[in-house]
């Protein structure tokens, strides 16, 4: 059934507190209603996993970790189910961050403009930190122990929305783990082409290069013309993962907090670099990412755990020159650009599928 009255296509109508002439836009407010009833351009989804972003899972992992290092699963699965129905949408109130679903379309508005039909597979590519949602099994069937969240439930997309259909080739898990983070390649392939085009191929650093974000960076690098690609990675087991494939030139290992260790292991790699991507779900990254590039150079932020406000007045404070850019994910195109990369790149498949591997053994 559908409603027709005061519905907003950026999803205003949904917002519940705050209300009145302080009502705000679905990702910044407290609380959304997440009836199943459709305005004309929403679309209903039957929800079957959710993906927590790393940056959100990692904070609430921290937080259910007691001293002998046992995660307590349990704890970190009440507190999702206590976001979700206390907000109607699942977004830490920590990070501010949500994640991404899966799920089957149940119900389509006259005039939703998505291009969706009922029975279509999709993964949502807008976070849920903006999407309302209903869970209706209390989480039963997850542990808590790894950021893919079976579930059941409702969600609601807007008509500012965008979803993808599942691609028919590819586990729907994969699938999801790559559209996740598919902003990251796409922003990633602008940046370099503008660098190829003006002069020397660009030399583009990764900060956690083995990660999922991280690795399509590097692909992506690559394929728009990147000249030396620089992996950084916190352990020698990630560094293994990247050694004498394609994706990079050298791997280094170090912590991507520490200003000095840092900006000497990209030096002694090549760098400093033209550009540099941080796909690391800590904080504390802004300022280092900043010394390990060169003056001129760009920083992108991907992460959630980047506090831009460091970013900015570490920039000042180290009197450099750098253009800083905040990760969009969203771009035209960016779904099938992130997929094609994992199609046609052997190293960033067995890297997603061994994290694929993980989740569906209940580690991390």
């Amino acid at each position: 059934m559908t409603v027709s009255t005061g519905h907003s296509p950026f999803g205003l109508h949904r917002v519940v507190d705050p209300s009145g002439e302080a009502v705000t836009l679905p990702q910044a407010a407290r609380r959304l209603d997440t009836s199943p009833e459709l305005a004309p351009d929403e679309v209903r989804i039957d929800v079957e996993v959710l993906n927590l972003d790393a940056a959100s899972y990692r904070q609430l992992r921290e937080k259910h970790t007691g001293p002998t290092g046992h995660v307590h699963g349990h704890g970190i699965r009440s507190d999702v189910l206590e976001i979700v129905e206390d907000r109607g949408k699942m977004q830490n109130p920590v990070t501010g961050s949500g994640g991404m679903l899966i799920g089957t379309v149940a119900e389509v508005g006259p005039h939703s403009p998505l291009g969706l039909v009922v029975g279509d597979r999709v993964a949502t590519l807008v976070s849920l930190s903006l999407t309302p949602l209903h869970i209706s099994d209390r989480l039963a069937r997850w542990d808590g122990m790894s950021e893919r969240v079976p579930t059941a439930g409702h969600a609601i997309l807007f008509g500012r929305s965008v979803a993808a259909r599942l691609p028919e080739d590819l586990h729907p898990d994969l699938a999801l783990m790559v559209m996740d983070v598919c902003g990251a390649p796409a922003l990633v392939t602008k940046v370099v082409q503008g660098y190829a085009a003006r002069g020397p191929a660009p030399t583009v650093a990764v900060l956690g290069g083995a990660g999922k974000s991280g690795s399509l960076s590097l692909a992506a690098a690559r394929e728009a013309g990147a000249g030396r690609r620089i992996a950084v990675v916190p352990v020698e087991a990630e560094a293994a993962m990247l050694r004498g494939t394609d994706l990079v030139d050298e791997v280094v290992v170090a912590d991507a907090r520490s200003p000095i260790a840092l900006e000497w292991s990209v030096r002694e790699a090549g760098g400093p670099a033209d550009v540099t991507v941080v796909c690391v779900d800590v904080p504390g990254c802004e300022q280092p990412a900043i010394m390990a590039t060169a003056q001129g150079g760009t920083v992108v932020y991907f992460s959630m755990a980047t506090s831009f406000a460091a970013a900015a007045l570490g920039a000042e404070g180290l009197a450099a020159d750098v253009t800083m850019l905040v990760g969009n994910g969203y771009s035209p195109g960016h779904a099938d650009l992130a997929l094609s990369l994992v199609r046609g790149d052997d190293t960033v498949r067995r890297l997603f599928e061994s994290r694929l591997h993980t989740h569906h053994t209940g580690q991390t």
